[in-house]
């Protein structure tokens, strides 16, 4: 019988897995079957830009996996048996047996048990919801106002492109932390702060919220924020399947894994991407970021081809090189870092640091090879 492999997630380290895997595994005993609950690889690093009004490119993912082995299941994956081996499904066939699998299932959008902020805040977190989002400012009058509640990477990003392709309506930033643009150099730093001065962006700095209303925000200080529209942006948590199925996890639900990503409680399951509580360079737990996603994914390829004919892997390498910030289209900040993700003292900002920024997302999905099936829009 063939052994039965299956993928679990098209992001961008399933995807990654899928292809590398069907390249390596060129055999007629190995069968690979990727699962994902849409038929197009989403961009999750540009859904900030989708919220903002612009238009993106569909990227289907059967003719990004034409000319492979990998044959593509479009359905929701809902239950892990891990005792059967099994995937259960949302949609014919229902399930899928495996004898290895790769987890990749992504994380979601994670509102802290905030009273209010699950029912009534938008997020950026999947194509869904960065769709409503998109919806509800295109309703929005001029002076209407939107609070980005978190100003990591994805509450900066979302922010500032909101404020810069909708200089009509008011965006406020809203964060527990002291400052904004915490684990960059000052140079880098005091470049956000004035970038979001220029798009009009409020930052109200250790403004810890305590709950969301349709209408706005309490903070713990009593202080009240009117919004017509409320994003939360302030982390990413594993989905529950993981956990659900009985695999070791961590507190935010991803899957413990060793050096070769293979899970700690079953031998014969391997996590990557936001799902996988990888260890990268320096012994820290892996960042949810596209820059760990990809080298993941490929390291699990090698990993799995590697066992498969009898072979010993070595660990997998997970090191970042930069950390990429948008502050709308023609804006931007890169941080070079150490391959721990600490900070070196070198820094890109403005025009440069926005095209290198798109030249590195256009690279992740390898953008040449899609045709024109679409196009990106940019701010007049």
């Amino acid at each position: 019988m063939s052994h039965r492999l299956v993928v679990v997630g098209a992001g961008y380290a399933g995807l990654s897995a899928a292809k590398l895997l069907a390249r390596k595994l060129r055999r007629d005993n190995v069968t690979i079957t990727l699962v994902n609950a849409s038929d197009r690889f989403v961009e999750r690093v540009r859904l900030h830009q989708l919220a903002a009004g612009q238009r993106l490119v569909t990227l289907p993912l059967r003719q990004r996996l034409a000319g492979t082995s990998v044959r593509l299941v479009v359905a929701r994956v809902t239950a892990i048996d891990a005792t059967a081996r099994s995937v259960s499904l949302d949609v014919a066939p229902g399930a899928i047996g495996y004898d290895t699998l790769v987890y990749a299932a992504g994380s979601r959008a994670w509102f802290d048990g905030v009273p209010g902020a699950a029912e009534h805040a938008y997020t950026v977190a999947d194509l869904e919801q960065a769709t409503r989002l998109r919806r509800r400012v295109a309703e929005m009058a001029p002076g209407d106002t939107v609070a980005v509640v978190g100003a990591g990477l994805t509450g900066l990003e979302t922010a500032s492109e909101l404020a810069a392709s909708h200089p009509e309506l008011r965006v406020r930033l809203v964060t527990g932390a002291d400052d904004v643009g915490s684990g960059l150099v000052p140079r880098a730093r005091t470049h956000v702060r004035r970038t979001l001065d220029r798009l009009g962006v409020s930052v109200h700095p250790g403004t810890v919220v305590a709950a969301v209303r349709q209408d706005g925000l309490d903070t713990l200080d009593g202080t009240s924020f009117a919004a017509d529209a409320v994003v939360w942006t302030t982390g990413f948590r594993a989905p529950e399947l993981a956990r659900a199925a009985g695999f070791a996890t961590d507190e935010n639900g991803r899957m413990l894994v060793d050096a070769t990503l293979r899970s700690v409680s079953h031998p014969e399951v391997y996590a990557v991407g936001d799902a996988a509580a990888g260890i990268c360079v320096g012994g820290a737990p892996s960042r949810m970021s596209c820059q760990a996603a990809l080298p993941m994914g490929r390291g699990v390829a090698e990993v799995v081809a590697a066992r498969l004919s009898g072979r010993e892997p070595g660990p997998v390498r997970i090191g970042y090189v930069f950390t990429n910030i948008s502050l709308g289209r023609r804006d931007g900040v890169v941080q070079f870092t150490r391959p721990d993700d600490r900070p070196h003292g070198f820094a890109l900002t403005g025009r440069v640091a926005a095209a290198h920024k798109e030249a590195v997302v256009r690279s992740t999905v390898g953008f040449g090879a899609w045709g024109a099936s679409g196009t990106y829009e940019q701010d007049s």
